[in-house]
């Protein structure tokens, strides 16, 4: 593929197969999810990404060179050490040929490992939050995210359907049929072996089973039922929108909120790394705006 420059860094240039090399894992995934114009806008967006990303890398190396930091070669030569034991079970001519199939020599792998290490431990130490959040802060997060802390209240469900028939004039059998249902069942009956039998639902092939369903997956008067029964209960007859109704709750989940003092550790862990995530943004439109970038 033909290179060439996509953007210049203070006078370090950045290539547009350096690009298409960062977003390349990214790329071939939205190709299997997208096609047409939504992947082509995908794809834009993605290499837009990319390119800013190593603008941001390129900047955190500039900076540190500036200020006449250093990473001893023993401290990138322990990291490929790492690197051959973990990934390769510590053969290193498996790694070599690893490298020379990717077509990068151990020099090119060491200066992308010794960046890669740069960018971390720059941002790391740039972005360091105050380890104390106040009680307030925390309080008023719990309060404005509630949904964080709760469960979804969750019940797993079979049903019963028999069509009232009212305009063959047949409701009063039917709603006499659906009652018989309620006494067998109450009578200790099974519930699946009644549904395969009399139900009109599409889950009768499965004896009325629904599985687990969170609140608005029923309508509206089927669910104020449903979310009221106890465990193994059974409903009486509901009659809806043309239908006799007969549910059973097998199990309940959720519908359950963290206290605060439950919540406590782990929104103070959430707010301290927003707190590091600001500060590093910061510090990257710092030198941004320090910085003469150019992208083509």
């Amino acid at each position: 593929m033909v290179d060439g420059i996509a953007a210049v860094v203070n006078g370090e240039v950045i290539t547009y197969s350096q690009v298409r090399e960062l977003s390349a894992p990214r790329a071939k995934l939205l190709r299997s999810q997208f096609t047409g114009q939504d992947l082509e806008k995908k794809l834009i967006e993605l290499r837009e990404l990319a390119l800013k990303d190593l603008i941001d890398r390129r900047l955190v190396i500039q900076a540190f060179k500036k200020e006449s930091y250093q990473i001893p070669d023993h401290i990138v030569d322990q990291r490929v050490h790492q690197i051959i034991r973990e990934s390769f079970g510590g053969d290193r001519n498996t790694f070599v040929k690893t490298l020379e199939a990717q077509n990068y020599t151990l020099g090119e792998f060491k200066k992308m490992e010794t960046e890669r290490m740069i960018v971390q431990a720059m941002r790391s130490q740039k972005a360091k939050p105050s380890m104390v959040v106040s009680p307030a802060k925390i309080e008023e997060y719990y309060k404005a995210h509630q949904d964080e802390f709760s469960a979804k209240e969750e019940i797993k469900l079979r049903l019963i359907m028999i069509p009232t028939h009212a305009s063959d004039g047949n409701a009063a059998a039917q709603k006499a049929m659906a009652d018989e249902i309620v006494a067998k069942l109450a009578n200790g009956a099974e519930f699946e072996r009644i549904a395969q039998i009399y139900s009109e639902d599409s889950s009768r092939e499965l004896g009325g089973d629904w599985g687990w369903i969170e609140r608005k997956t029923l309508a509206g008067p089927l669910e104020k039922v449903a979310f009221k029964l106890g465990r193994g209960k059974v409903s009486s007859v509901i009659d809806f929108n043309g239908n006799y109704y007969i549910l059973k709750v097998e199990d309940k989940r959720g519908g359950t909120t963290k206290s605060l003092a439950e919540a406590r550790s782990d929104i103070e862990k959430k707010l301290i790394q927003q707190q590091a995530q600001d500060l590093q943004e910061r510090w990257l439109a710092s030198l941004r705006a320090k910085a003469f970038i150019r992208t083509f």
